[in-house]
């Protein structure tokens, strides 16, 4: 898998983890409609990928949901630290913010070293978002309102996927990305 395509690799974390272990109960019905956009960034700097993100993010607002529910923009050699990854963040919620997006679309966060504050680094509860690499996913608010409306309880869904990742434990995540 090393030397494989990011995005193939993408698709499969999102078959495998995503959708296979059900850790985003939405995930399926977009990616088997073939409404999920996936894009390799070549940025090497932040500032590349800023433009890239705001490319995006202006694309996806003026696409219909039925061609493009969601975007993954899979950034392999930019950000490569969680932690400037996470500080990143914050950039990509104001380039939201200057397009004039919000309430519109949300950036969420995948890593390969994802790590939530007051977590230890092996916590299973982490591997909910780590992806084979950085990945910054666009999501449309309808669609999580949507998705809200179908699921009401989100905490639901969260306990759920730490138990199944403790359940698979470090070794059995590690198979399953083979």
């Amino acid at each position: 898998m090393n030397g494989e395509d990011p995005i193939a690799q993408t698709r499969r974390w999102l078959e495998r983890a995503v959708i296979g272990l059900n850790l985003c109960p939405f995930a399926k019905a977009v990616y088997v409609k073939q409404q999920v956009r996936f894009v390799l960034s070549e940025a090497t700097t932040t500032e590349a990928l800023l433009d890239e993100l705001t490319a995006e993010l202006s694309l996806l607002a003026q696409t219909d949901a039925q061609a493009v529910d969601t975007t993954l923009l899979v950034h392999p050699h930019v950000l490569t630290d969680f932690l400037d990854y996470n500080d990143f963040l914050d950039r990509a919620d104001a380039a939201v913010a200057a397009l004039g997006l919000e309430g519109e679309i949300q950036v969420a966060s995948f890593h390969p070293q994802y790590q939530f504050a007051g977590t230890y680094p092996d916590e299973m509860g982490n591997y909910t978002n780590r992806a084979p690499f950085p990945t910054l996913h666009l999501l449309r608010e309808a669609s999580i309102d949507r998705a809200v409306a179908a699921f009401p309880d989100p905490d639901v869904i969260v306990k759920r996927n730490i138990a199944t990742l403790e359940e698979l434990g470090v070794e059995g995540w590690k198979r399953l990305m083979e």
